[in-house]
């Protein structure tokens, strides 16, 4: 099959290679085969190509990907749940950061385990439905994670991002928040309030340090929060009161 693959670890401009012989991965009892239709990145696969995570890292070569929609092609023997031919999506790592597979799905076929998969919604498209795995597990954690309720508040850092822009929808429609203010460019307020958010920060004109709201969590998908802000930003400031997805961010590299 063709696959795009790293055999050592550095930038991607270095190390990742279009491969057009590389081995279809075998299936194991639990797993189906998916033809892959569509793939998404995200920042833990550069950063997984850089290293940074060697020491729990699976052994090289590796194709990169996590998020995959795409087409059943085969079932083990134990799957109950998918046939061939069922459109599915899915994050196909339990545990993102602990061995992850080595056969990723940037690649015309992965193998993942059923528990990890999902029949596609019609009314999403594979490109959609690729986009939104690892983004929404990480805002649906962050959000357990700070002990999120109905009737507390958030303020959303990088609201129209990936991750942003599902903090915003989770905390609204699914967690019930009393409010939700999130930032952005001013090109993206109006997808802010289209989401749910009932404040839409420019941070472009406004500075959030003199704001007079306060809230229950500050959810900071950026990566730039001075702790300090937080603790003025938070009504309560606990342990569980700033949830930072973004500690580590660096540019994407040009594929």
């Amino acid at each position: 099959m063709k696959a795009w693959v790293y055999k050592e670890y550095g930038n991607s401009q270095s190390v990742l290679k279009f491969e057009t012989n590389v081995e279809v991965p075998s299936l194991r009892e639990d797993q189906v085969l998916i033809k892959v239709v569509a793939a998404a990145l995200n920042p833990i696969d550069f950063k997984r190509m850089l290293g940074a995570f060697s020491a729990t890292d699976s052994p090289l070569p590796t194709i990169p990907g996590y998020d995959v929609a795409g087409v059943v092609e085969k079932v083990g023997s134990q799957v109950k749940k998918f046939k061939v031919g069922d459109e599915v999506y899915g994050d196909i790592n339990e545990k993102a950061l602990d061995h992850p597979k080595r056969n990723g799905s940037l690649a015309e076929y992965t193998a993942v385990e059923e528990n990890l998969l999902a029949l596609k919604p019609k009314n999403l498209s594979f490109v959609e439905a690729a986009s939104l795995p690892l983004a929404t597990e990480t805002a649906y954690e962050g959000l357990e994670r700070s002990a999120f309720s109905a009737g507390k508040s958030i303020l959303v850092l990088g609201g129209a991002g990936g991750v942003g822009t599902m903090v915003i929808q989770l905390a609204k429609h699914v967690f019930g928040a009393s409010k939700v203010a999130a930032t952005s460019s001013t090109a993206k307020l109006d997808l802010l309030r289209s989401l749910g958010a009932d404040l839409a920060i420019d941070y472009t004109k406004e500075n959030i340090e003199d704001l007079p709201e306060k809230f229950d969590v500050v959810f900071d998908a950026v990566g730039k929060m001075c702790i300090s802000i937080v603790y003025q930003k938070c009504d309560k400031f606990q342990e569980k009161s700033l949830i930072n997805f973004g500690l580590f961010r660096q540019e994407v590299p040009k594929f």
